[in-house]
């Protein structure tokens, strides 16, 4: 009796240390990355990197390829940061069309950026404290991702304002729900590994960050 409560005991602090160590290292990667990531996109502003079109879409899908494939290894690491420094890149070019469109386009930038990280350190710090399992919302991001796919189709044939504007505030709702459900998901034993937690939590905030300032321009004025 004594050594299955040992084994218990012992079996429970594993786990409580392994999820300890998959968050650190989750959040030390993600840090790093983003740091790496806003690097990069400075370097395609003072550079003014044109936009890279649907090539950009195809590397997208052939980077998170990559990722999967290496995500046991060190080389798993270099993917994360290859990732996150060509979406940083390709953040460049919209940064400065808000520069150089709206009157107050820097204001708007750090504002959405300031407001990305309330929401982030809000949602993570409350799924970490309370720690409340938001596995249920498995089948709301597999919907809504479905949702938003679709719409993001409609829009490319018939652009209408209203329409862009609910779809950035669809994309800030799912990335909320994202990081509550990795976070979660790093918790309760659901996600193991540090390299995919990073790259689930970089996506959602790079749509959050965009979908905020989409947002934020929309009742703001244009230059002249």
């Amino acid at each position: 009796m004594a050594d299955q409560f040992q084994t218990v005991t012992r079996t429970r602090a594993e786990s409580i240390l392994e999820t300890n160590s998959v968050i650190r290292n989750t959040y030390i990667l993600l840090a790093t990355s983003i740091c790496f990531s806003a690097a990069m996109a400075y370097v395609a502003m003072i550079t003014n990197a044109k936009p890279m079109g649907p090539i950009a879409l195809l590397i997208y899908f052939a980077l998170i390829f990559v990722i999967n494939a290496t995500r046991n290894s060190a080389l798993g690491i270099v993917a994360v940061f290859a990732f996150t420094g060509f979406m940083g890149y390709t953040l460049g070019p919209l940064l400065n069309m808000y520069l150089y469109t709206f009157v107050n386009g820097k204001e708007l930038i750090f504002t959405a950026l300031g407001g990305t990280g309330i929401i982030f350190f809000g949602l993570s710090g409350y799924a970490l404290t309370t720690r409340k399992d938001f596995s249920f919302l498995a089948g709301f991001l597999m919907a809504g991702g479905i949702v938003l796919f679709l719409a993001v189709l409609i829009g490319l044939f018939y652009p209408m304002p209203m329409l862009q504007l609910g779809l950035s505030a669809g994309f800030m709702l799912f990335s909320a729900a994202i990081i509550l459900f990795e976070t979660s998901q790093i918790i309760h034993g659901g996600e193991r590994n540090y390299i995919m937690a990073t790259v689930s939590i970089y996506v959602a905030l790079y749509n959050m960050f965009i979908s905020l300032l989409q947002l934020l321009s929309f009742f703001s004025g244009q230059r002249d």
